[in-house]
C-alpha cells in the first residue's frame, strides 16, 4: 500500500514539473487555468456539460489542457461564494419579462429555467472576467517560479564548477 502511494505522489510530482515545463510555458499554462476558471463559473446549473466546451476552448486559444483542469477545480471551490454575484449580474442581463415567453410550462418549471439561465448567463460574465483578471497573476507567479529554478540551477553549476576547478 506505500509503495502504491509512493508511486502516485512521484507521478503528481511528475504532472506537476510536466506543467511548468510546458512548451508554451507560463502565458499558455496561464491561458489554459483562465478558460478552466471561466467554464467553471457557468457549470453547475448546466449539470456538468460546459465541463466539455474545455477541450475545444483549450484547443481554439492554444492553452494548456493541464492548467484548464486545475483551473476548472479551483473554480469548483470558489464556486459557492461567487454564485450570488453570478445570480446578481445575471438578474441585471436577462429580461424580468421571461415568463411571458415560458408561459406554457408549469409555473416552478419557469421559475427554475428563470434562476438557473440567471445563473448561467452571470457565470458567463463573472467567469470571463475572473479568467481576465487572473490569467496575468497566475503567468507571473509561473515566471517567477520557472525563473527562480533557472537562477538554482544557474548557481548548482557555476558551484560545481568552481568544485572541480579547485579539485584539478
Amino acid at each position: 500500500m506505500k509503495a502504491r502511494f509512493r508511486l502516485m505522489a512521484r507521478w503528481f510530482k511528475y504532472k506537476y514539473m510536466m506543467l511548468f515545463r510546458a512548451k508554451g510555458g507560463a502565458a499558455m499554462v496561464a491561458k489554459g487555468f483562465s478558460i478552466g476558471l471561466a467554464i467553471e463559473m457557468f457549470t453547475l446549473p448546466t449539470m456538468g456539460l460546459a465541463f466539455f466546451l474545455i477541450f475545444p476552448l483549450v484547443y481554439l486559444l492554444r492553452g494548456s489542457v493541464a492548467g484548464a483542469l486545475i483551473g476548472f477545480v479551483i473554480g469548483k471551490i470558489i464556486y459557492i461564494p461567487f454564485a450570488f454575484m453570478n445570480s446578481k449580474v445575471g438578474s441585471m442581463i436577462v429580461p424580468k419579462n421571461l415568463e411571458a415567453y415560458l408561459s406554457f410550462l408549469p409555473e416552478w418549471i419557469e421559475k427554475l429555467v428563470y434562476l438557473n439561465l440567471k445563473l448561467i448567463v452571470g457565470g458567463m460574465v463573472v467567469g470571463t472576467l475572473l479568467g481576465l483578471v487572473l490569467y496575468f497573476p497566475v503567468k507571473w507567479l509561473l515566471e517567477t517560479y520557472t525563473n527562480r529554478r533557472r537562477e538554482k540551477r544557474k548557481l548548482r553549476k557555476n558551484t560545481l564548477m568552481l568544485k572541480d576547478s579547485i579539485l584539478e
